[in-house]
C-alpha cells in the first residue's frame, strides 16, 4: 500500500468528538477542538517533519514543509477544518469495510444501513474499502479525511526527498461548520501564493464557486391568553412564527432545489404561544438574487409587523460569506494546476458549484485564492456518512501532484 498510515491516521482522528457550538462566544467554540489540535495535530506535524510548526490564537495549527527544488518557486497551501457538524458527535465507533460487494451494509446494531436503493452511489464503491459509522453518530470525514490527505502527504514528501516540491504550508482549523472559522484567520502568517481546501466531495471534484450565506435569527413575542376567550386578544407566537415561513417562496427550499438555486432553509423553530424563535440560512450564488432574497425576508417582517401594531416580529440578518468565484475567476491558476494534476493522475475532475460553503469562501476575499478539491466523503453531516479509503488515497496523489508542477 502506498500510503500504510492512512486508514489509521483518519481512524484516530474521527474518534475525536470535535463538534463546533454556533452558540458560543469563544475561538475555537468548543474546547475539543484546542485539545484536538494541541494533543494530537502538533505533536504528528512536528513528528512527520513539518517545520515552524505553531498553535495560532485563532484556532489553526500552522507549518511548513520547506522546497527542495529551488526552480519550483510557488507556496501553496493546504487547509482542512478540524470540526464536524451538529449531529451526535459522541463516541464515535467506525467501521470498516473491505471489499464492499454492493450489499446493504447494517450500520453497527443501530437498525440503520447503507444500501443503494436509498444512496445509489453505493454502486460506484463495488470492491473498495468503505468507512461507515454504526448508525448513531456521524463519521467525521467532513473533513478528518482532508487532515488525514494532507498529513499523509507530507509524511510521504518527507520519505521520499527524490520528489521535487514547493514550500507547502499546512492549516488545520477550527469552526467551519458554523461558518466562522476563517474569520480570524491569518493571512499575513501563512504567506502563500494560493492555496486549496481539501474538503470536497467524491472522487474528481474541483470547485471554485460557493453559495452567498446569510443567517437569520428570528423572535416572535406572543401574548397568551386563555383559548376560550382569546377572540381578538390572544397573539399566538408560534402563529407568528408559521405565517412568516408560509410567506417564503415555496419552491425556495434545499429539498425542491439542485444546481445554480438558491433557496431558505428553517433550521429551527422553538417556543410557546407567548415566546417562539426560529432560524434560517439564506443561499445563493447570484449577488443580486442573494440580496433579494434577503430584502424579501426583511419586508415580510416590516408587513407583518405593520398589521400587528406592534414590533412584534424580531429580526437579525447577518452575512456569512460570499461566492469565492468573484475572486478566483480573476486569476484561475490554482483551478488549472488542480485540474491538469487530476487529468495526470487519470483523474477526471468535476467542475460544479459547492452547494455550500467551504474556508475558501472567507479566505478569496481575504487575499488567498482557495479553491475546493475532494476529499472523499459522502452523505455527510449525519449517520449514513462514509468515505471510500481508495478516494482518500487518490486526494493524497492529487496534493503531492499540484506541489510537484512547475510554476
Amino acid at each position: 500500500m502506498k500510503y500504510p498510515n492512512l486508514l489509521e491516521r483518519f481512524l484516530v482522528y474521527v474518534k475525536e468528538n470535535t463538534r463546533s457550538d454556533e452558540f458560543s462566544t469563544t475561538t475555537p467554540s468548543t474546547y475539543s477542538q484546542v485539545e484536538f489540535a494541541q494533543n494530537i495535530l502538533i505533536p504528528e506535524m512536528n513528528r512527520i517533519g513539518l517545520k515552524d510548526v505553531h498553535y495560532l490564537p485563532n484556532g489553526f495549527a500552522i507549518g511548513t514543509l520547506p522546497a527542495n527544488d529551488p526552480n519550483l518557486t510557488r507556496k501553496i497551501g493546504f487547509i482542512a477544518h478540524m470540526d464536524t457538524a451538529d449531529f451526535n458527535a459522541q463516541g464515535i465507533s467506525p467501521q470498516v469495510i473491505e471489499s464492499y460487494n454492493g450489499q446493504p451494509i447494517p450500520l453497527g446494531t443501530s437498525g440503520f444501513e447503507l444500501n443503494e436503493k436509498d444512496f445509489p452511489q453505493l454502486a460506484n464503491y463495488v470492491g473498495q474499502t468503505l468507512i461507515t459509522t454504526d448508525g448513531t453518530t456521524l463519521l467525521g470525514s467532513d473533513d478528518k479525511s482532508g487532515i488525514a490527505e494532507i498529513m499523509t502527504a507530507i509524511e510521504y514528501l518527507v520519505h521520499h526527498p527524490e520528489l521535487k516540491h514547493c514550500e507547502i504550508r499546512v492549516g488545520f482549523g477550527p469552526d467551519e461548520e458554523i461558518g466562522v472559522g476563517a474569520d480570524k484567520f491569518d493571512v499575513e502568517d501563512f504567506n502563500v501564493d494560493f492555496a486549496y481546501t481539501m474538503d470536497g466531495g467524491p472522487l474528481g471534484e474541483l470547485q471554485y464557486e460557493t453559495f452567498s450565506a446569510a443567517a437569520a435569527r428570528l423572535k416572535f413575542i406572543g401574548r397568551n391568553v386563555h383559548p376560550g376567550t382569546a377572540k381578538d386578544q390572544m397573539i399566538n407566537a408560534l402563529q407568528l412564527a408559521t405565517d412568516l415561513h408560509n410567506q417564503l417562496p415555496e419552491g425556495d427550499r434545499p429539498e425542491k432545489t439542485d444546481g445554480y438555486q438558491g433557496f431558505y432553509h428553517l433550521q429551527t423553530i422553538n417556543g410557546t404561544v407567548e415566546e417562539a424563535t426560529s432560524s434560517y440560512i439564506i443561499r445563493d450564488f447570484d449577488k443580486e438574487t442573494f440580496q433579494e432574497r434577503k430584502n424579501t425576508i426583511q419586508k415580510i417582517v416590516d408587513q407583518m409587523n405593520q398589521d400587528l401594531g406592534s414590533e412584534r416580529v424580531l429580526l437579525e440578518l447577518f452575512d456569512q460569506y460570499y461566492n469565492m468565484r468573484e475572486i478566483i475567476e480573476k486569476d484561475m491558476t490554482p483551478v488549472t494546476l488542480a485540474k491538469e494534476a487530476m487529468e495526470k493522475l487519470d483523474i477526471k475532475p468535476i467542475i460544479a458549484p459547492i452547494r455550500g460553503g467551504t474556508d475558501g469562501s472567507k479566505l478569496s476575499f481575504m487575499g488567498i485564492p482557495t479553491p475546493n478539491i475532494f476529499a472523499g466523503g459522502e452523505n455527510m453531516h449525519g449517520r449514513f456518512e462514509f468515505v471510500s479509503l481508495e478516494t482518500m488515497e487518490k486526494a493524497t496523489d492529487v496534493i503531492i501532484e499540484i506541489v510537484s508542477h512547475p510554476a
